[in-house]
Parts: structure tokens; C-alpha cells; sequence
């Protein structure tokens, strides 16, 4: 028995939420595995700068240079507990 168009177009309707449904959910996991991603990258980037501050400040005895650094070191770290706190 052959289907109406009404019941066709109901199917292909379906199909097309169904489809439009399964492409959102893998577009949001990639959204959200991207923004992981950056995540860690930043984080990562600052831990390096932090890193290569403190080697600047235990190497360097002057202290205007040593001011500035710690103020980097400062700046850094709460820009690393800002990360930590959006995870």
C-alpha cells in the first residue's frame, strides 16, 4: 500500500529535526571542546610567563627591574586565578 504525501512529508519533516538536532549537539561538543582547548592554552601561556618572570627576578639585583617584575608576577597570577576560577 502506497503512502500518502501528507505521511511523506510528515517523515521528511522528522527526519530533518532529527537531523538539524544531531548537528547542534555536534556543534555545541566542538564549541565546547574548542573552548577547553583555549583554556589550556592560556593557561599554559601564563604559567610560562610566570616561569620565565621568575627566573628574570632571582637573576637581576636591581631593584626598579625587580619592582616591575613583581608587579608582572602579580599580574599574572591573578590573571591565572581568574582562568581557574572560569573552569
Amino acid at each position: 500500500m502506497a503512502r500518502g504525501w501528507e505521511s511523506k512529508s510528515v517523515e521528511n519533516q522528522i527526519d530533518l529535526a532529527t537531523q538539524k538536532s544531531e548537528h547542534q549537539e555536534s556543534v555545541h561538543e566542538a564549541k565546547s571542546r574548542k573552548g577547553q582547548e583555549n583554556h589550556t592554552r592560556e593557561m599554559e601561556l601564563l604559567r610560562l610567563a610566570r616561569s620565565n618572570i621568575t627566573q628574570k627576578l632571582d637573576a637581576t639585583e636591581n631593584l626598579r627591574y625587580q619592582k616591575q617584575l613583581k608587579d608582572a608576577l602579580a599580574e599574572i597570577d591573578s590573571q591565572i586565578a581568574a582562568l581557574a576560577a572560569k573552569k
